[in-house]
């Protein structure tokens, strides 16, 4: 559970599949700052979360987390992790 931290990125692959990026900020309390999770959903949920999410917004997201990694600029290497959501739960109270 947490909020947007920006716009949903809604892209396509060469497939024609619907992904789209959420960057999710996690509070775990007034003092410690907010952990921050890359997400991705995938066909028509992704289309959905694009139409109705925006910055701000408070989102539920069920799936499984994964490491990843990548090379920097400096030679050095970053691991992060990344959701792939199986379910992306919110509400709409515009």
């Amino acid at each position: 559970m947490g909020r947007l931290g920006k716009k949903p990125d809604l892209r396509y692959t060469k497939a024609g599949k619907a992904v789209c990026h959420l960057s999710v900020a996690i509070n775990k309390g007034e003092e410690v700052p907010p952990h921050w999770r890359k997400v991705t959903v995938w066909e028509k949920q992704a289309e959905l979360c694009s139409l109705y999410l925006k910055k701000g917004s408070e989102v539920f997201v069920q799936g499984r987390g994964e490491m990843k990694s990548f090379q920097t600029k400096e030679g050095g290497t970053k691991t992060f992790e990344e959701v792939n959501a199986r379910l992306v739960g919110f509400t709409n109270l515009n």
